[in-house]
C-alpha cells in the first residue's frame, strides 16, 4: 500500500496533488490511498467536499486513524506534510499522532520543498523513517536533493467546468501573507472575489469567499496571481490556462520559484503527466 499523507487544509493544493497521484497509481494497479490527518480547524466533511466538488470520483481516502503494514510505503507531496505535524503536534489528537508516527516510521518518499529547511531535519529525527527517498523539481529548487520530479496536475480527473461567471477577477488569499499582498492591488479590481478562510486577518469590506468553493474555475474570468513569497507549484493559473482563461501575473517576475517555471511550462497533456509520474512508479517498484 502506498499511503499518501496529507496534513494540509482542505483548500490547499497539496491535497489535490495527493489525491490525483492516488487515483493514477490505483489505475495502474498500485494500491494507494490518501491518509488525511485533519487540520484542527476543519472537519472530515470539508475535505470530502473539496474533493467531490473538483473531481469525477472520491475514493480511497481515510482519515486520522490507520495502522500501516510494515511493508507499506508513505508518500508526501511536500516536506511540509511531515514538518507541520511535528511543529504543531499540540493541535493533534493522540489517535492522529499515533497514526502519524506509524506512517512516518515506514519507508518514506518525500517530494522536496523548503518551507521549513531546518525544522524538516528535526522532524525526520523525531519520526525516524526507515529510509527516505527524495524527489525534487530542480527547475524550482536548483540546490535540492533527489530524483528529478515535477508536480503535474492530472486534468483527466476533473469534472466538467460549468461557466457561471460571478466575478471578473479571482484572487487567492488563503493565508495572511497572500491576503496582505492582495490588499495592495485590490482597488484596481472592483469586480473581484478572494478565496480565503474565515480568519481574523481578512478584510470584511472585500468580497471574501471561504474555501472550498464549488465550481471555482467556472465562476471567474481572470485569475490575478499575486503571491509575494516563494511558490513552489502553482495550480490555479495552470488550471486557468488549461481552460483558455485569462491570467494576470501581478508579481515580480524576477522571483526565482515555481511561478515563472510553471508559467513557462506547457499545459500538461496525458503524455506529459504519464512520463513524469512513471518516475515515481519506477521508484516504487525499486523499493
Amino acid at each position: 500500500m502506498i499511503n499518501i499523507v496529507c496534513t494540509s487544509k482542505p483548500g490547499d493544493g497539496l491535497l489535490c496533488y495527493s489525491y490525483e497521484h492516488c487515483c493514477y497509481l490505483n489505475s495502474i494497479g498500485i494500491r494507494s490511498q490518501v491518509v488525511i490527518i485533519t487540520h484542527h480547524k476543519f472537519k472530515k466533511e470539508d475535505y470530502i467536499k473539496s474533493i467531490e466538488e473538483k473531481y469525477i470520483n472520491c475514493n480511497n481516502i481515510i482519515f486520522d486513524d490507520y495502522t500501516p503494514m510494515s511493508n507499506d510505503i508513505t508518500l508526501i507531496m511536500g516536506r511540509s506534510m511531515l514538518t507541520l505535524p511535528y511543529l504543531n503536534k499540540q493541535d493533534y489528537t493522540q489517535e492522529q499522532l499515533l497514526t502519524l508516527h506509524l506512517l512516518f516510521s515506514n519507508k518514506l518518499i518525500s517530494v522536496y520543498s523548503e518551507n521549513h529547511p531546518k525544522d524538516y531535519d528535526i522532524a525526520i529525527n523525531y519520526f525516524k523513517p526507515k529510509k527516505v527517498y527524495d524527489l525534487c523539481d530542480y527547475d524550482v529548487y536548483p540546490k535540492g536533493v533527489g530524483i528529478q520530479y515535477e508536480k503535474i496536475i492530472n486534468f483527466d480527473l476533473y469534472k466538467p467546468i460549468k461557466n457561471e461567471i460571478q466575478y471578473k477577477h479571482l484572487f487567492l488569499g488563503t493565508n495572511e501573507i497572500y491576503y496582505k499582498e492582495i490588499e495592495k492591488h485590490i482597488d484596481k479590481y472592483p469586480d473581484h472575489g478572494i478565496v480565503t478562510y474565515n480568519e481574523k486577518w481578512i478584510n470584511p469590506k472585500l468580497n471574501n469567499l471561504f474555501a472550498p468553493i464549488e465550481n471555482i474555475l467556472g465562476k471567474f474570468e481572470t485569475y490575478v496571481y499575486t503571491k509575494p513569497n516563494f511558490d513552489p507549484a502553482p495550480r490555479l493559473f495552470v488550471e486557468f490556462k488549461w481552460l483558455g482563461k485569462n491570467v494576470e501575473y501581478v508579481r515580480d517576475k524576477n522571483i526565482q520559484d515555481g511561478g515563472m517555471v510553471y508559467w513557462n511550462r506547457p499545459v500538461p497533456t496525458k503524455q506529459i503527466y504519464k512520463d513524469n509520474i512513471n518516475i515515481l512508479v519506477d521508484l516504487i517498484k525499486t523499493i
